[in-house]
C-alpha cells in the first residue's frame, strides 16, 4: 500500500473509526468542547500546524486568500522543525493508515488539505 492510500482527512469532531489508523491532530489549538479521551489523538505535531501569525491572518478581518495562505503555509512547512515532523508522519503513513484531524469545516481548503497533499 502506498502513502497516497494511507493518508485520510477527517474532522476531529467525527466519531473515531478503526479505519483511521494513527490519528494525527494538525491544529495548533485543542478543539473546543472535545475531551482528550473522545478525540483519541495518537500524535499532535504542532510543528506541522500553521504559525499563530499565519492562522490569524487567514481567519482575521478581511480573511486572507486561500492561494496566498497555501503559499505561506508551504513556506512554513519547509522549515527544519516542520520537515522533521513531516518525516515522522510520513514514516507513520509507510506503516499504515494515517488520519489527519482538524476542527476546520472545509478540510480541502485548509492547512489540513495542504498538508495531506504534501504527505501524499
Amino acid at each position: 500500500m502506498t502513502a497516497a492510500r494511507t493518508v485520510r482527512l477527517r474532522r476531529v469532531y467525527e466519531t473515531p473509526e478503526d479505519e483511521d489508523g494513527t490519528r494525527v491532530l494538525v491544529d495548533r489549538l485543542w478543539p473546543r468542547g472535545l475531551s482528550k479521551a473522545d478525540a483519541r489523538i495518537d500524535v499532535w505535531p504542532k510543528d506541522l500546524t500553521p504559525s499563530t501569525e499565519l492562522r490569524r491572518w487567514f481567519h482575521g478581518p478581511g480573511q486572507g486568500e486561500f492561494e496566498e495562505f497555501r503559499s505561506r503555509y508551504e513556506a512554513e512547512l519547509d522549515g527544519d522543525a516542520a520537515r522533521a515532523a513531516l518525516a515522522e508522519v510520513r514514516g507513520l503513513a509507510a506503516k499504515g493508515t494515517v488520519t489527519l484531524l482538524s476542527a476546520v469545516k472545509d478540510l480541502e481548503r485548509s492547512h489540513a488539505g495542504v498538508l495531506a497533499e504534501r504527505l501524499r
